[in-house]
């Protein structure tokens, strides 16, 4: 299965070199659309095989775990690189129009297949030096992209993004060596078992630890002013991808890492992650309620939304945990998508600050109706995949008789359509304060059609998800039930033990 659990991670690698090779040129841009559908063809294979064979595991170099490199692929981890893909191909055709020819001669394309494969190799790695190293070559892509251009707001968001996640891997590198010096592995089906000798009170500080080096990633409370400070300031296309992925892959971290390896004092560290999730939610919807700009409303809706999924987490009930990867997919693809509709708004009405734009009803409904889908499913309305999504993270808090949290999450879900409906009348509904009519016609037919068809496509598979939920609510419960009883992942990387 090398090969298989390899190709996800070696395309994009592929594709960044001939997309560099070639960025003085239009050809670049096509490169990169096609390597990210070899991506997609590559990550539906590979779903396809975890779906009927279960846990598959890859040894690098036929190095036999926990010794060498291994790859792994459980449920969890296959739908991430398969939304990874996804996201790739509609953002790989969207910078066909959102891009411009200075930025592709800068190597836009390259840095952004670059991204792709280290969040890829982040969720398919076995070892946590590896998931380091996948982290860092994420780091320096993202950071990358996001100065790309040079204007003063860049290079300033840039600073503040990679200062914070520099003390995040800090903290991460220390915790991999005391872990390695307590266990004398950093294999993470071999540490399932390892940390069963270590000094348990020592294992509590190690796992503080990586929460605050995944917390970073991932822009809990109090970590996560670093997004806001950024997300705003590089092109659309790259908002849209670090919006969809990037904290998403710090999520995943938590939820690996907190149901296979640090899951011994579950009444210290899961009650800070409940309050964690429970003050990030708030603070993130607070700080969007606060703003005039859609890309900062939407950059603090990020930091709101992971405190669901870490709430899944917190609770760890097997509902709780179905309802944390739900949401995680769900919040992917919506997530994206909003960043989307956003760059349209501003190539046609001449900005993202609500006080400056307006009109979009009148004069472009179908990006009206574009962006009413994802904007209402990040809301929770039904029967759109957001709602199927608190509707599982409320119900598992109720099931605990945890009255205040989801009292929180149900307000915080107000308080997401008072942003969404704001930017809703502002910007769609009311004219434009000077006159202006914005017309998608403004935009040539290549570009409309490069902006609008990743748009409905992620709107469609919105749709899809919430209107047909129960199969992905299966998979959800699949995808949980192996976290919470991880004896076929550590078989599958470790093989049967003695």
């Amino acid at each position: 299965m090398s090969w298989l659990l390899a190709l996800p991670v070696v395309i994009p690698f592929l594709t960044a070199v001939l997309a560099f090779l070639t960025r003085q040129s239009p050809l670049g841009r096509w490169i990169s659309v096609a390597g990210s559908s070899l991506l997609l063809v590559a990550s539906i294979i590979l779903m396809a095989t975890v779906l009927r064979d279960g846990v598959i595991a890859g040894q690098m170099g036929n190095w036999p775990a926990p010794f060498g490199i291994t790859l792994v692929a459980d449920l969890l981890s296959a739908v991430m690189v398969l939304i990874t893909a996804i996201v790739a191909v509609a953002v790989s055709i969207y910078a066909i129009a959102d891009v411009d020819e200075g930025m592709e001669r800068l190597g836009y394309h390259a840095l952004f297949n670059m991204l792709i494969a280290g969040v890829v190799g982040a969720f398919i790695t076995g070892d946590l030096f590896n998931l380091y190293v996948w982290f860092e070559v994420m780091l320096i892509a993202s950071f990358g992209l996001l100065v790309l251009g040079g204007r003063p707001e860049q290079i300033d968001g840039g600073v503040k993004y990679v200062a914070l996640n520099l003390v995040s891997t800090i903290m991460f590198l220390t915790g991999i060596g005391l872990l390695y010096g307590m266990t004398g592995t950093l294999n993470m089906a071999d540490l399932a078992s390892a940390v069963d000798g270590a000094d348990q009170r020592l294992l509590t500080i190690v796992a503080v630890l990586f929460m605050i080096a995944f917390g970073v990633k991932a822009a809990v409370f109090p970590l996560f002013f670093w997004l806001p400070a950024s997300y705003h300031t590089p092109a659309f296309s790259v908002s849209a991808v670090f919006a969809g992925l990037l904290t998403k892959v710090g999520v995943y971290a938590l939820l690996r890492m907190f149901t296979l390896v640090f899951d011994h004092d579950t009444a210290f560290t899961h009650t800070i992650l409940l309050w964690v999730a429970g003050l990030t939610m708030v603070v993130g919807v607070l700080g969007a309620a606060a703003q005039s700009d859609m890309r900062k409303i939407l950059s603090f809706h990020i930091v709101s939304q992971i405190g669901y999924m870490i709430l899944g987490l917190a609770l760890l009930t097997p509902l709780a945990i179905v309802g944390a990867v739900f949401y995680l997919v769900h919040h992917i693809v919506v997530k994206a998508n909003l960043f989307l509709i956003a760059g349209v708004a501003q190539r046609i009405a001449g900005g993202t600050e609500l006080s400056r734009i307006g009109g979009l009803y009148k004069s472009a409904p179908l990006l009206a109706v574009l962006f009413v889908v994802p904007a209402f499913s990040l809301a929770g309305f039904p029967p759109l995949s957001g709602f199927w999504a608190k509707f599982l993270l409320v119900k598992a808090a109720l099931d605990v008789q945890g009255w205040i949290i989801a009292g929180i999450a149900l307000a915080v879900g107000l308080l997401t359509i008072y942003s969404m409906t704001k930017i809703w009348a502002q910007a769609f509904w009311e004219p434009h304060p000077d006159g202006v009519e914005p017309k998608l016609s403004s935009l040539s037919n290549r570009e409309r059609a490069a902006m609008l068809i990743p748009i409905a496509g992620l709107a469609i598979l919105t749709v899809v998800i919430g209107t047909i939920p129960e199969p992905f609510v299966q998979f959800a419960e699949a995808s949980a039930a192996q976290l919470l009883d991880p004896t076929a992942y550590i078989t599958a990387v470790l093989g049967e033990q003695p």
